[in-house]
């Protein structure tokens, strides 16, 4: 989940998008008209075009491509080993048909209040004014896709901070016992020496880190150190599958169906690693040829979709019942494999500072509006910015089992974004057209997935929650955590 979704704020004139300018108690100001799309200009920084193919399709890429694809084996494994590959790509392809669907919503309705581009947000407020009857909640339609974008990444923020400290800790405390030769530990998991700390202690040594990084005035200022993570996390990818395609042990002897208690954490942290719906129309704005976005979309996602299955089938074959919250947790005690987690951290952390300016310049401005001087007003942003990466952090704390968060995090809110709103919208922006039931009953099915999801997976984990935090359960017993 990447950081294309920082454009968010930059696309150019547009309905007031932050909750605060969403206020349901006032009415919202008419839509001021604009080009249309047909002559539309795209701005991009240092550039008066927009992105190539390409460029879009590596932008799409970045924005699916993150933490979420790492915990898909324990995924695989809470399905089952032909259960979970199969739910993957059908929820690839739903995933694929909601992105195709903002768009299409997207478009349409630009083009009724002639605007250039709508963002998610203003999309669903337009679409909910274009009933009558919703014409009174169309601020609060807006003000939920916010909340839940704010959700969302906020929500990547905590599993970075949680993700940092649990391969940091590994490297660090079995740094004495770490060898060159990767053939040694047949366990295929770190063994760790000496006294090990809990992990929430690194979170906050990790913390006055995170503070400093928001602190960049501008992300152009990250741009180098963001192609510099790309590269490494790309390296590490390939290591990664390398290790997993080689050390797979025969024969294999993994159920075909995982248990049933089960499935809604595997739905959780399979909607987290789809959740670049939020990336979509900032991209399909930017481009030069936008009419060319689907093209972009299939290729780019089917690439998403092949890499999610395969890591996640590959990494499940390869470590069985013992696979870790992140795969990264499980490869051995080698110093090519422990640099694998430094660099992947490395561009993790680098992404944090993206992943936290999209709930910060929704959330901060409205407060620093309010205060007058300008080095007031500076102080009070990076504070705002100080406090925020603190409450991150607190959560992480309080929840610092990478899969769980994985999982609460895209049930509370990915499924929202990437399956109920997308079809709900495409019926209330083509109400008026006629749809057919067969498309009607389509989209109430996967809003209706949506919605069990959200309910099943968002319990499943809170329970799960609740039992390996009992004494009896202590965390650092918890499959997902266990360093032998």
């Amino acid at each position: 989940m990447y950081s294309t979704e920082t454009e968010h704020k930059r696309e150019g004139p547009s309905l007031p998008s932050s909750p605060t300018e969403a206020n349901p108690l006032h009415p919202s100001p008419p839509v001021p008209p604009g080009p249309p799309r047909s002559q539309r200009q795209y701005e991009r920084i240092g550039e008066s075009t927009g992105t190539t193919f390409i460029q879009t399709l590596i932008h799409l890429l970045k924005g699916n491509i993150g933490t979420g694809l790492l915990g898909l084996p324990l995924a695989v494994k809470n399905a089952g080993l032909v259960l979970g590959p199969v739910s993957l790509l059908c929820m690839g392809i739903v995933a694929i048909h909601c992105m195709r669907l903002l768009v299409k919503c997207s478009n349409r309705l630009s083009e009724r209040v002639n605007r250039p581009f709508l963002s998610y947000g203003e999309a669903v407020y337009t679409g909910m004014e274009n009933v009558s009857w919703l014409r009174r909640l169309a601020p609060w339609g807006r003000w939920m896709v916010n909340l839940f974008l704010i959700i969302t990444q906020l929500g990547f923020c905590c599993v970075y901070f949680v993700f940092l400290s649990d391969n940091i800790k590994q490297v660090v405390e079995a740094a004495n016992a770490t060898t060159w030769d990767c053939q040694v530990d047949h366990a295929n998991q770190t063994a760790l020496a000496g006294t090990s700390f809990d992990s929430r202690i690194y979170m906050l040594f990790f913390l006055p880190a995170f503070i400093l990084l928001v602190f960049t005035p501008n992300l152009k200022y990250m741009a180098p150190l963001s192609l510099l993570a790309n590269l490494v996390m790309c390296c590490s990818l390939v290591l990664i599958y390398y290790y997993s395609l080689t050390n797979i042990e025969l024969p294999i002897n993994l159920p075909l169906v995982g248990k049933a208690k089960d499935y809604p954490l595997f739905f959780g942290m399979a909607i987290f690693a789809f959740e670049g719906i939020g990336v979509v129309l900032p991209l399909e704005n930017k481009m030069q040829k936008p009419e060319g976005f689907g093209r972009v979309l299939y290729t780019g996602m089917g690439v998403v979709t092949f890499l999610y299955i395969s890591l996640g089938t590959v990494g499940y074959l390869c470590f069985g019942d013992t696979i870790a919250g992140s795969i990264t947790l499980n490869l051995p005690n080698c110093w090519m494999y422990q640099i694998v987690k430094l660099l992947y951290s490395f561009g993790i952390f680098i992404t944090f500072a993206l992943q936290f300016y999209v709930p910060a310049e929704i959330l901060i401005p409205p407060v620093v509006d309010r205060v007058s001087g300008h080095r007031r007003r500076i102080a009070v942003g990076l504070l705002m910015r100080a406090l925020l990466v603190i409450f991150t952090c607190c959560l992480a704390v309080l929840i610092p089992e990478l899969d769980l968060v994985i999982s609460l995090v895209g049930s509370v809110s990915s499924s929202f974004l990437a399956l109920i709103f997308p079809p709900l919208l495409e019926m209330l922006t083509f109400h008026t057209d006629g749809l057919s039931p067969l498309v009607i009953t389509k989209n109430v099915i996967i809003s209706g997935v949506g919605l069990i999801g959200f309910a099943t997976g968002t319990y499943s984990a809170i329970m799960e929650l609740i039992i390996r935090n009992n004494p009896p359960h202590s965390h650092n017993l918890s499959p997902s955590y266990m360093l032998q």
